[in-house]
């Protein structure tokens, strides 16, 4: 018997975040285990951290968070760059 991937799905709730589970749902073979996260639990948010996701949503396969999914996030330089800060 295969294993099942395991896909994580890291949600606040949002509209872009029910597009995105919804579509990894549709996606999803007989061999994926897909659990939705909740992005307000406490346990999730320290999962979350181990696998470096700074935005959401978000979607890990087998514990790793995919390449589409990270890299991104809140960056004060970049916000500075842009305004923040200045009068």
């Amino acid at each position: 018997m295969t294993e099942k991937r395991k896909i994580e799905v890291f949600s606040a709730g949002c509209g872009l975040c029910e597009d995105t589970i919804e579509m990894v749902q549709n996606a999803a073979c007989s061999s994926c285990e897909v659990s939705i996260l909740d992005m307000t639990d406490s346990e999730t948010i320290t999962r979350a951290r181990e696998l470096g996701v700074t935005s959401v949503p978000a979607v890990a396969i087998d514990g790793v968070l995919a390449s589409c999914c990270s890299g991104r996030g809140v960056d004060l330089e970049t916000l500075k760059a842009a305004g923040l800060g200045r009068s």
